[in-house]
């Protein structure tokens, strides 16, 4: 170990006062004190003044000197300085191996990265993954702004989102239309943003085979469940009483099993919609409707409001916004105790209009929000299959608004209900005239002229 600071310091000090001493006992011997004195000084002070000059190279110096040897305060600085060096060099080592690690990691992953600079989303680096992926070649795209580099991907708007920017899912690659892309943009720090684009075309192909197969199966399921149903109504239960809790356990399961799979079906049909039709919705006639439907399964148990406070129509779908508000209404009443209270109400909102669903039911733990839209989904297994629901509902919901454009708000709290709210933009509504808005104008040629 190297003496202190403090020691050094102190043999430095204790030299100088001999050194002062020895002077001075000279100057008396010789009848010159002072002359004595001041030329000992000077000669302190321009050796401390060549030491400083030593320590000034080392600090200037590219080359690694030896430390310096002996005592004194000079030394120690000198040891003190060579030992941080030391730790800066091996610090700086070992980052840089960091570094080369991580790229070579980025570089062999078998995903797209590129790195690109916030405000002008240039390329500041991409792994090799990115020239099969996205078709950037080095060093040719570095310093190139992606938007352009990805034509004919229309992405500079999602760019431009940054944070905001939802992740695209299913897009084609510029170098393959055949390849089909995921991409995500993560901000990672304040300049400088992370963009990774997965292939996901053995996804896609195995989520459109799952489609076709649930599609298939729910329309050959059809016509056994038609012919079980006939020869049902056919038993008449007072031929034989002691078959009656049988015949009515058969007819229940057998509609629930004819719900389950129309909401299979509904759920494929949707999935393979790009757009709706865009008529005009009645809101005044869809909240009265919702309103029977909601008395009929309430059959008296609930306290059921209904508010217009929007007085305002939607561009839409009748058949697939009437499905989706039918389900929310459905599962509040199936899922709130007797003596409970629903609303309904269509009001405006700042960035548009909104149905919302009111209950004062069980409520959903915040745990399982995030996955509640997810099909066959329960919260309750048994409190589901009590009370008769597919699962599907709420995956009903969310396609039929992503559809239109628009999104579900969801807040609940146990034991204190949950409300369920579809957003719209301010394009899909309109004044009860009929008119339209410029906005809602042009979206609507552009729908009519995506469908012919």
């Amino acid at each position: 170990m190297s003496p202190r600071p403090s020691s050094g310091w102190t043999r430095t000090l204790g030299l100088l006062a001999l050194i002062l001493l020895g002077a001075l006992a000279l100057g008396l011997l010789a009848g010159q004190v002072w002359p004595v004195l001041t030329a000992t000084a000077l000669g302190v002070v321009a050796w401390h003044y060549w030491r400083l000059r030593k320590l000034l190279l080392r600090l200037t110096s590219h080359r690694r000197l030896p430390p310096a040897r002996g005592e004194g305060v000079w030394n120690e600085v000198d040891r003190l300085l060579h030992r941080s060096q030391d730790d800066t060099r091996n610090r700086k080592r070992r980052l840089v191996q960091m570094l080369r690690a991580y790229r070579a990691a980025a570089a062999a992953l078998p995903d797209a990265v590129v790195v690109l600079e916030r405000n002008t989303q240039r390329v500041q680096w991409f792994n090799e993954a990115s020239a099969g992926l996205l078709g950037l070649n080095y060093p040719a795209d570095i310093d190139a702004p992606l938007g352009e580099r990805l034509r004919p991907l229309p992405i500079a708007h999602w760019l431009a989102s940054g944070r905001h920017a939802e992740p695209l899912l299913d897009v084609p690659s510029p170098v393959d239309p055949a390849l089909r892309l995921s991409m995500r943009l993560i901000p990672y720090s304040q300049e400088l943003w992370l963009l990774v684009a997965r292939d996901v075309s053995k996804l896609m192909h195995l989520e459109q085979v799952r489609r076709d197969f649930v599609a298939n199966v729910s329309h050959e399921l059809r016509t056994p469940l038609t012919v079980v149903h006939g020869y049902l109504d056919m038993l008449d239960p007072a031929d034989q009483p002691e078959w009656a809790p049988i015949l009515e356990e058969m007819r229940r399961q057998s509609q629930r099993m004819t719900q389950l799979v129309e909401d299979l079906l509904t759920l494929s049909r949707l999935e393979a919609q790009d757009t709706v039709s865009d008529e005009s919705v009645g809101m005044t006639s869809m909240l009265a409707t919702l309103r029977r439907e909601a008395e009929a399964l309430s059959k008296g148990r609930h306290a059921i409001a209904v508010r217009d406070e929007a007085q305002l129509d939607l561009w839409g779908s009748t058949r697939e916004l009437h499905s989706a508000f039918s389900n929310l209404v459905a599962n509040a009443v199936r899922y709130t105790p007797a003596q409970g209270r629903i609303s309904i109400v269509f009001a405006r909102r700042e960035d548009g209009v909104a149905l919302s669903v009111e209950d004062t039911g069980y409520g959903i733990p915040a745990s399982h929000l995030p996955r509640i839209t997810e099909r066959f989904y329960r919260v309750s297994t048994s409190r589901s299959r009590e009370l008769g629901g597919t699962g599907l509902g709420l995956a009903i919901v969310k396609h039929v608004l992503q559809l239109h454009q628009a999104r579900l708000e969801i807040e609940s709290e146990v034991g204190r209900g949950s409300i369920f709210t579809c957003v719209f933009s301010a394009d899909r509504a309109h004044p009860r005239d009929g008119t339209r808005s410029g906005a809602g104008s042009e979206r609507t040629q552009q729908s009519s002229t995506r469908q012919a």
